[in-house]
């Protein structure tokens, strides 16, 4: 009885591994490539635009301020 118990382990993964394979392989509905166009079109287009400079992101009228620590200003509370 016990060598009968270990020839169901195998026939129960055969049977299992055979409706595994014909799940797998099932005909599946057609998506259209629309979405994923549409998304690469507009990742060329934002690669093809020029990068803005430094001057052009910074705000009218203000100077650039440095401060920080690596910019030889140190802590704020007057630490080096």
């Amino acid at each position: 009885m016990a060598a009968l118990a270990w020839l169901l382990i195998p026939f129960v993964a055969a049977v299992g591994a055979g409706l595994w394979g014909s799940w797998a392989s099932r005909t599946r509905r057609v998506r259209s490539d629309g979405p994923e166009l549409i998304g690469y079109a507009r990742f060329r287009e934002a690669m093809e635009r020029s990068r803005p400079s430094e001057e052009e992101l910074r705000p009218q009228g203000r100077k650039q301020q440095v401060t920080g620590v690596g910019q030889g200003q140190g802590c704020p509370d007057g630490r080096p």
